[in-house]
Protein backbone atom coordinates (compact mmCIF):
# COMPACT_ATOMS: atom_id res chain seq x y z
CA UNK A 1 0.00 0.00 0.00
CA UNK A 2 2.98 2.62 0.26
CA UNK A 3 1.76 3.65 3.46
CA UNK A 4 4.77 3.31 5.60
CA UNK A 5 7.45 6.15 5.59
CA UNK A 6 10.30 4.86 4.11
CA UNK A 7 12.88 7.32 6.51
CA UNK A 8 10.96 6.07 9.16
CA UNK A 9 9.25 9.57 10.32
CA UNK A 10 5.36 10.29 10.39
CA UNK A 11 5.74 13.72 9.09
CA UNK A 12 2.03 15.04 9.85
CA UNK A 13 0.84 17.82 8.06
CA UNK A 14 4.33 18.50 6.09
CA UNK A 15 4.53 18.82 2.46
CA UNK A 16 6.78 15.67 2.67
CA UNK A 17 4.49 13.62 4.29
CA UNK A 18 4.54 10.26 2.97
CA UNK A 19 3.30 7.35 5.04
CA UNK A 20 3.56 6.57 9.04
CA UNK A 21 5.79 5.24 10.88
CA UNK A 22 5.41 1.83 12.80
CA UNK A 23 5.35 1.91 16.44
CA UNK A 24 4.30 -0.46 19.81
CA UNK A 25 2.97 0.51 22.95
CA UNK A 26 0.17 0.46 24.97
CA UNK A 27 -1.83 3.02 27.63
CA UNK A 28 -4.24 2.92 30.20
CA UNK A 29 -6.72 5.19 32.16
CA UNK A 30 -8.96 4.86 34.75
CA UNK A 31 -12.55 5.82 33.96
CA UNK A 32 -14.58 6.58 37.20
CA UNK A 33 -18.20 9.28 37.25
CA UNK A 34 -16.93 12.65 38.23
CA UNK A 35 -19.20 12.96 40.82
CA UNK A 36 -17.99 8.99 42.53
CA UNK A 37 -13.89 9.96 41.77
CA UNK A 38 -14.88 13.80 44.08
CA UNK A 39 -16.26 11.75 46.95
CA UNK A 40 -13.40 9.29 47.18
CA UNK A 41 -11.12 11.98 46.75
CA UNK A 42 -9.40 10.45 43.21
CA UNK A 43 -7.05 12.47 41.54
CA UNK A 44 -8.88 13.58 38.43
CA UNK A 45 -6.73 14.61 35.36
CA UNK A 46 -9.36 15.13 32.94
CA UNK A 47 -13.76 15.11 32.67
CA UNK A 48 -14.85 13.23 29.09
CA UNK A 49 -17.68 15.83 27.98
CA UNK A 50 -18.97 13.85 25.10
CA UNK A 51 -17.62 11.42 22.26
CA UNK A 52 -19.30 10.15 19.14
CA UNK A 53 -18.36 7.33 16.87
CA UNK A 54 -19.56 6.79 12.98
CA UNK A 55 -18.68 4.86 10.34
CA UNK A 56 -16.87 5.84 7.37
CA UNK A 57 -19.34 4.69 4.84
CA UNK A 58 -18.36 4.62 0.96
CA UNK A 59 -15.43 5.84 0.02
CA UNK A 60 -12.80 5.22 -3.25
CA UNK A 61 -10.84 2.99 -1.49
CA UNK A 62 -9.62 1.42 1.95
CA UNK A 63 -6.87 3.58 2.71
CA UNK A 64 -9.34 6.87 1.52
CA UNK A 65 -11.13 8.97 3.90
CA UNK A 66 -14.05 10.04 3.79
CA UNK A 67 -14.37 13.67 5.00
CA UNK A 68 -18.15 13.57 5.22
CA UNK A 69 -18.38 10.99 7.75
CA UNK A 70 -15.71 12.88 9.61
CA UNK A 71 -17.86 15.93 9.63
CA UNK A 72 -20.35 13.96 10.86
CA UNK A 73 -18.76 12.65 13.75
CA UNK A 74 -17.44 15.93 15.04
CA UNK A 75 -20.57 17.40 14.84
CA UNK A 76 -22.32 14.60 17.03
CA UNK A 77 -19.55 14.87 19.50
CA UNK A 78 -19.39 18.99 20.00
CA UNK A 79 -23.67 17.91 20.25
CA UNK A 80 -22.69 14.73 22.99
CA UNK A 81 -20.58 17.01 24.56
CA UNK A 82 -23.08 20.36 24.58
CA UNK A 83 -20.17 22.16 23.72
CA UNK A 84 -19.86 24.68 20.21
CA UNK A 85 -17.36 24.05 18.17
CA UNK A 86 -15.31 27.35 19.34
CA UNK A 87 -14.75 26.09 22.48
CA UNK A 88 -11.74 23.39 21.21
CA UNK A 89 -8.83 25.43 21.86
CA UNK A 90 -7.28 22.14 20.76
CA UNK A 91 -7.73 18.97 18.66
CA UNK A 92 -5.18 15.83 18.93
CA UNK A 93 -5.65 14.89 15.51
CA UNK A 94 -5.54 11.52 14.02
CA UNK A 95 -2.48 12.98 12.03
CA UNK A 96 -1.60 9.79 10.27
CA UNK A 97 1.20 10.97 8.49
CA UNK A 98 -0.14 10.70 4.63
CA UNK A 99 0.00 13.23 1.75
CA UNK A 100 -3.88 11.95 1.03
CA UNK A 101 -4.97 11.33 5.04
CA UNK A 102 -3.83 14.44 6.50
CA UNK A 103 -6.03 16.84 4.05
CA UNK A 104 -8.89 15.15 4.18
CA UNK A 105 -8.47 15.14 7.79
CA UNK A 106 -7.86 18.44 8.05
CA UNK A 107 -10.72 19.63 5.89
CA UNK A 108 -13.11 17.98 7.91
CA UNK A 109 -11.71 19.97 11.03
CA UNK A 110 -11.81 22.98 8.97
CA UNK A 111 -15.86 22.72 7.79
CA UNK A 112 -16.80 21.77 11.43
CA UNK A 113 -14.30 23.37 14.00
CA UNK A 114 -12.94 26.40 11.44
CA UNK A 115 -14.98 29.23 11.80
CA UNK A 116 -13.01 32.07 12.61
CA UNK A 117 -13.60 33.27 16.36
CA UNK A 118 -14.74 37.02 17.73
CA UNK A 119 -11.91 36.71 19.98
CA UNK A 120 -9.63 36.24 17.71
CA UNK A 121 -8.29 32.49 19.51
CA UNK A 122 -7.00 30.03 16.92
CA UNK A 123 -7.44 25.71 17.68
CA UNK A 124 -4.17 24.10 17.34
CA UNK A 125 -3.74 20.96 15.68
CA UNK A 126 -1.38 18.16 16.71
CA UNK A 127 -0.11 14.51 16.05
CA UNK A 128 1.37 12.57 18.50
CA UNK A 129 2.54 10.16 15.83
CA UNK A 130 4.91 12.28 14.97
CA UNK A 131 6.81 11.54 18.26
CA UNK A 132 6.01 7.98 18.77
CA UNK A 133 4.85 6.67 15.24
CA UNK A 134 1.22 4.72 14.81
CA UNK A 135 0.47 2.44 17.81
CA UNK A 136 -2.02 0.53 15.95
CA UNK A 137 -4.76 -0.16 18.09
CA UNK A 138 -3.33 1.74 21.03
CA UNK A 139 -2.88 5.23 18.94
CA UNK A 140 -6.20 6.47 20.09
CA UNK A 141 -5.43 6.51 23.84
CA UNK A 142 -2.12 7.69 23.24
CA UNK A 143 -3.42 10.62 21.61
CA UNK A 144 -5.85 10.79 24.69
CA UNK A 145 -3.16 10.59 27.03
CA UNK A 146 -0.78 13.16 25.27
CA UNK A 147 -4.54 15.69 25.39
CA UNK A 148 -5.03 14.97 28.71
CA UNK A 149 -0.91 15.76 29.79
CA UNK A 150 -1.50 18.83 27.87
CA UNK A 151 -4.45 20.18 29.76
CA UNK A 152 -2.47 19.09 32.88
CA UNK A 153 0.73 20.71 31.94
CA UNK A 154 -0.88 23.71 30.17
CA UNK A 155 1.12 23.37 27.52
CA UNK A 156 0.55 22.34 23.87
CA UNK A 157 3.72 20.73 22.64
CA UNK A 158 4.65 21.25 18.80
CA UNK A 159 4.44 18.41 16.01
CA UNK A 160 8.10 16.99 15.32
CA UNK A 161 9.56 16.62 11.81
CA UNK A 162 7.50 19.87 10.61
CA UNK A 163 9.14 22.11 8.19
CA UNK A 164 6.90 23.30 5.80
CA UNK A 165 2.83 22.54 5.25
CA UNK A 166 1.36 20.28 2.89
CA UNK A 167 0.31 22.39 -0.23
CA UNK A 168 -3.69 20.51 -0.03
CA UNK A 169 -4.16 21.76 3.71
CA UNK A 170 -6.05 24.99 3.82
CA UNK A 171 -5.84 26.52 6.80
CA UNK A 172 -6.12 30.62 5.67
CA UNK A 173 -8.95 32.51 6.96
CA UNK A 174 -10.11 29.49 9.52
CA UNK A 175 -9.29 29.47 13.42
CA UNK A 176 -7.10 26.39 12.83
CA UNK A 177 -3.80 26.30 13.48
CA UNK A 178 -0.96 23.96 13.23
CA UNK A 179 0.99 23.30 16.63
CA UNK A 180 4.48 24.28 15.26
CA UNK A 181 5.58 25.97 18.41
CA UNK A 182 5.74 24.67 22.27
CA UNK A 183 2.83 26.65 23.11
CA UNK A 184 1.86 28.23 26.50
CA UNK A 185 -2.12 27.00 27.20
CA UNK A 186 -2.89 27.88 30.95
CA UNK A 187 -6.19 28.06 32.48
CA UNK A 188 -8.91 30.90 31.80
CA UNK A 189 -12.29 32.32 33.34
CA UNK A 190 -13.62 29.22 31.46
CA UNK A 191 -12.63 25.54 31.01
CA UNK A 192 -10.23 24.33 28.66
CA UNK A 193 -11.59 21.71 25.90
CA UNK A 194 -9.96 19.52 23.74
CA UNK A 195 -10.87 17.49 20.99
CA UNK A 196 -9.06 14.01 20.19
CA UNK A 197 -9.82 11.90 16.83
CA UNK A 198 -8.84 8.39 16.20
CA UNK A 199 -9.88 6.60 13.27
CA UNK A 200 -9.77 2.54 12.27
CA UNK A 201 -8.33 0.94 9.05
CA UNK A 202 -11.64 -0.09 8.85
CA UNK A 203 -13.37 2.79 8.38
CA UNK A 204 -13.94 3.24 12.14
CA UNK A 205 -13.95 7.39 13.43
CA UNK A 206 -14.30 8.33 17.02
CA UNK A 207 -13.97 11.58 18.72
CA UNK A 208 -13.83 12.35 22.22
CA UNK A 209 -13.95 15.49 24.03
CA UNK A 210 -12.05 16.68 27.26
CA UNK A 211 -13.04 19.39 29.56
CA UNK A 212 -9.98 20.27 32.06
CA UNK A 213 -9.82 18.91 35.68
CA UNK A 214 -12.32 21.20 38.16
CA UNK A 215 -9.31 23.44 39.66
CA UNK A 216 -9.51 22.09 42.71
CA UNK A 217 -9.44 18.61 41.90
CA UNK A 218 -6.50 19.28 39.58
CA UNK A 219 -4.43 21.00 42.16
CA UNK A 220 -4.63 17.83 45.08
CA UNK A 221 -3.49 15.77 41.40
CA UNK A 222 -0.15 17.73 41.34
Amino acid sequence: TQALAPDGRCKTFDALANGFARGEGCGVVALKRLRDARRAGDPIRAVIRGSAVNQDGASTGLTAPNVRAQEAMLRDALANARVAAGDLGFVETHGTGTSLGDPIEVEALRAVLGAPRADGSSCLLGAVKTNLGHLEAAAGIAGLIKAILALQHETIPPNLHFRATNPRIRLEGSALALATARTPWPRGSRPRLAGVSAFGLSGTNAHVILEEAPADAAASAG
